[in-house]
């Protein structure tokens, strides 16, 4: 049998059984696509470069219990380079928070600073909708609170979109004044 007419399972089995050379035909015929299936995935040549050894590493160890379902090893492949650059991405995530420049402050300062103000802050935004008329505590509650557009908390309401529209505008506002007030922008 030539090496055209070497098929994915009769490398594989090959392979398997510890043939490298029949592993190095696989590889060179698969290398390019995993390659470029990693880079889509992670945006970095040199960790799609990484994603991509690991994956034939990780195929070469797994060879023995494969059963290749189709004709081409390259599903396969890939399966095992998307675990891979997710693993990899994983990972940047975790060293980025390990790098996270820290607070100074002792972290039940910081907490019950963050506590206090978001409990001020919430009493009066709270304060401030309690004042409002009852048509617009119900605009804010439907369109603000509970995420219904405009269209929907008019029909809810009996009212027209353009009152809706209006009135959640004006809420706004003057919650934003009440907020830019209390953090002093």
């Amino acid at each position: 049998m030539t090496t055209d007419e070497m098929t994915d399972a009769v490398l594989v089995r090959r392979a398997a059984s510890g043939d490298e050379q029949a592993f190095r035909e696989l590889y060179r015929a698969y290398v390019r696509p995993v390659y470029w299936v990693a880079h889509g995935l992670l945006r970095d040549s040199d960790d799609a470069h990484d994603v991509t050894q690991e994956s034939f590493i990780v195929a070469w160890d797994k060879l023995g219990s494969l059963e290749l379902a189709g004709d081409s090893l390259l599903p396969w492949l890939v399966t095992i380079c998307r675990f891979q650059a997710a693993n990899r991405l994983r990972a940047r995530s975790r060293d980025r928070a390990r790098r996270a420049p820290l607070d100074d402050r002792l972290p039940s300062e910081v907490d019950l600073e963050h506590q206090v103000i978001t409990s001020e802050l919430a009493d009066l935004i709270l304060h401030e909708t309690e004042s409002l008329g009852e048509l617009d505590r119900e605009i804010f509650r439907l369109c603000a609170t509970e995420g219904r557009d405009y269209a929907a908390a008019a029909r809810e309401l009996g009212v027209t979109h353009a009152t809706v529209r209006n009135r959640l505008s004006r809420v706004r506002h003057r919650l934003r004044v009440v907020v830019g007030d209390f953090t002093g922008s």
